[in-house]
């Protein structure tokens, strides 16, 4: 039932996202289920996953916000090494399979960063949060 969705959540300001740099990361409920979240800017482009490599349903990132591989190109498993494409979320390398990440549908909007919440990806609710995003994100 698509009319009882939250409308677009506002994330952060679009500037925050510099091109191949750290992401911002937020708690999220998928399938019911706590989870967290990243976009980050790549050629340009606001690109948003669930945190979870296929091989092995562990974070991907390698400090907070850090998803990149050394040359910024792929974004990295930090546990196994798989090697994501951050275009599209296909594995390109590694033990991932043939899979994808999961993606966040997200857009830019009067200069902020905004997500948009599915069937099955839902904000937390307010009063429950896993963790503050502000304590794992750029400023």
């Amino acid at each position: 039932m698509q009319g009882s969705l939250p409308a677009a959540v506002p994330l952060c300001p679009s500037a925050a996202l510099a091109d191949g740099g750290r992401a911002w990361v937020w708690d999220v409920l998928e399938f019911g289920q706590p989870a967290s979240a990243f976009v980050l800017r790549f050629d340009g482009q606001a690109r948003a996953y669930i945190n979870r490599c296929l091989h092995v349903p562990v974070e991907l990132d390698w400090q907070p916000g850090e998803f990149l591989d050394a040359d910024r190109r792929f974004i990295i498993c930090s546990v196994h090494g798989a090697t994501y494409e951050p275009a599209d979320g296909r594995c390109v390398g590694g033990p991932c399979g043939r899979g994808r990440l999961t993606p966040v549908r997200v857009a830019e909007v009067s200069g902020q960063v905004c997500w948009y919440p599915s069937r099955d990806i839902r904000p937390v609710p307010a009063a429950s949060p896993r963790a503050s995003a502000a304590d794992e994100s750029p400023p």
